[in-house]
């Protein structure tokens, strides 16, 4: 699976979302084969912009299917894996909630519409959620 495209279009107003519109997903952002559902707000969502985009650096433990992670605890505020140290973006908090943070394996993508922001997608729900390298 590669990750999202730039977002191009009219973009989806943020609030009040509703992800399930095929039965069997769950109601927060997912993949369905190539598509990223809910990847849809564009560049201009104040919900993840950063006055200071990759304060802390920039991921390089590797992107993509081939690299899978296992979360070794924390939660939203502070997780990791690795050696390395991310954040969920609060407006993401509520995507979260079944996450096992010491045992779920995550896939991390850059996100090419949100400067500063990955996207940690959940192998075992098929979730993502933008998350914030800490270091």
């Amino acid at each position: 699976m590669r990750g999202p495209e730039a977002f191009h279009g009219t973009p989806r107003a943020p609030e009040n979302r509703n992800f399930e519109h095929t039965d069997g997903f769950p109601n927060a952002p997912h993949v369905e084969g190539q598509r990223w559902i809910g990847h849809d707000t564009g560049r201009s969502d104040a919900h993840y912009h950063l006055d200071n985009p990759w304060a802390h650096g920039h991921f390089t433990g590797g992107f993509g299917p081939s690299h899978v992670w296992r979360l070794g605890g924390g939660g939203p505020s502070r997780f990791g894996f690795g050696g390395f140290y991310f954040s969920v973006a609060p407006w993401d908090y509520s995507y979260v909630n079944d996450w096992l943070w010491d045992s779920d394996d995550i896939v991390i993508y850059d996100d090419p519409d949100h400067p500063g922001w990955y996207l940690a997608y959940n192998t075992r729900l098929g979730t993502y959620v933008h998350v914030q390298y800490l270091g």
